[in-house]
């Protein structure tokens, strides 16, 4: 007797599909972290080049005419108006666009321009060095420098509004009068004794000062020691404490005579996201007000940060476009890239020794003048001339 047996079809089973289904899942789901792990170190990669190329920038330009940019330079017009006068108000980032591969963008704002942002015929004309830097009409203040971004940075501007900006100069470790460096918006000096251009020299203890030249020949400390930049977060209208500045109070029981920590509290802090501020406190919270959100800006809420609190801490101001605790951040993982002032490029972690944060400032009589700082080893290296001692391993 014959028997015969049927041949077993050929093809997956449905539980051989479901097998194969659940271990493609796990893989992607242990190689996931992994290819986004990458794509940040590559973007925190690019960002560090960018760092690398601003403090080459400032370098030629240092060789070129023998100083740093002047961070809250510009011109004054013959008083015709803000339109027509940036009022001394320009941040060190537009003085370096030459030597950054930004000519043409120079050109356009180093000789008048005749239209407006929609290219229509303007009479008369925007000034050399253009107007005030929030005018959202001069196309240049428009214009976005891709080497200004960081591109871990996600947040991108609309069309018409004032381009961004992730990198900002380092003022040092005293907020006294740094917003202005005691010249008024008409380049004359001002002769107070306390904060006046000569009096408040005593202050100006990093290597930007508003509306002084800096030299590296003014940099004691050696510039290996010394930061020049470094990271700020873009506001992302969030209420982010890196992304947003507290009005602090301003006057003579104003913020400049508090310590650094006094708005680390539940107060201002969200106790439950300590990362953004209370749902009470009082911000700056236009959208063109927050940090990075002005490149040509050279308030210190848009372009400058202190060594004070330590990196991705909190912004607080006296009020807008004051003086102020202001920063360093980055949407990098634990830490900011800074800019020494001899062109390295270091990676600085949050966790940084800051030394005492119940300290008052530097400034207003609080401190004395030439003291080492008292913000640790963040605060020394924000000064260009103390002579405190560092760790070389740092």
């Amino acid at each position: 007797m014959n028997v015969r047996f049927g041949r077993r079809p050929k093809g997956f089973t449905l539980v051989e599909l479901l097998v194969v289904i659940a271990i493609i899942g796990v893989m992607v789901g242990l190689l996931l972290p992994a290819v986004q792990a990458a794509r940040e170190a590559a973007r925190r990669m690019s960002c560090g080049n960018n760092v690398k190329q601003i403090g080459l920038g400032l370098h030629n330009y240092h060789a070129a005419y023998d100083r740093l940019p002047m961070h809250a330079g510009g011109t004054r017009a013959s008083g015709i108006g803000p339109d027509f006068d940036n009022r001394h108000n320009l941040s060190w980032l537009v003085g370096i666009l030459p030597f950054i591969e930004q000519q043409a963008l120079w050109e356009r704002i180093s000789a008048p321009l005749a239209v407006n942002r929609d290219n229509s015929v303007r009479i008369p004309p925007f000034p050399a060095m253009g107007p005030n830097p929030w005018n959202e009409n001069y196309q240049p203040w428009l214009t976005q420098v891709p080497g200004y971004r960081c591109p871990s940075d996600p947040i991108e501007k609309l069309a018409n509004s004032l381009a961004f900006n992730n990198y900002s100069a380092c003022t040092g470790d005293a907020l006294y009068e740094q917003h202005h460096g005691g010249v008024w918006e008409d380049g004359n000096p001002s002769g107070d004794p306390n904060w006046g251009a000569e009096a408040g020299s005593r202050w100006a203890r990093g290597v930007f000062r508003a509306r002084h030249w800096s030299r590296f020949r003014d940099i004691t400390d050696g510039l290996s020691n010394t930061i020049a930049a470094g990271e700020n977060v873009v506001y992302n209208l969030s209420r982010e404490i890196t992304g947003v500045g507290l009005i602090g109070g301003d006057g003579g029981s104003g913020m400049e005579f508090q310590p650094a920590n006094t708005w680390m509290t539940p107060v201002f802090i969200d106790a439950l996201r300590p990362r953004f501020w209370t749902a009470t406190a009082n911000l700056d919270t236009p959208p063109q007000h927050g940090r990075g959100r002005r490149w040509v800006n050279a308030s210190p809420q848009f372009t400058c940060f202190l060594t004070i609190n330590p990196p991705n801490s909190y912004n607080v101001m006296a009020h807008h476009n004051s003086r102020g605790l202001y920063s360093a951040s980055s949407r990098h993982q634990g830490g900011v890239h800074v800019l020494m002032a001899d062109g390295g490029v270091k990676f600085v972690t949050d966790s940084i020794e800051a030394g005492n944060q119940a300290t008052i400032p530097f400034g207003a009589g609080n401190q004395q003048p030439g003291q080492i700082s008292p913000f640790g080893l963040w605060g020394s290296l924000g000064t260009k001339n103390a002579k405190e001692t560092l760790d070389p391993n740092w």
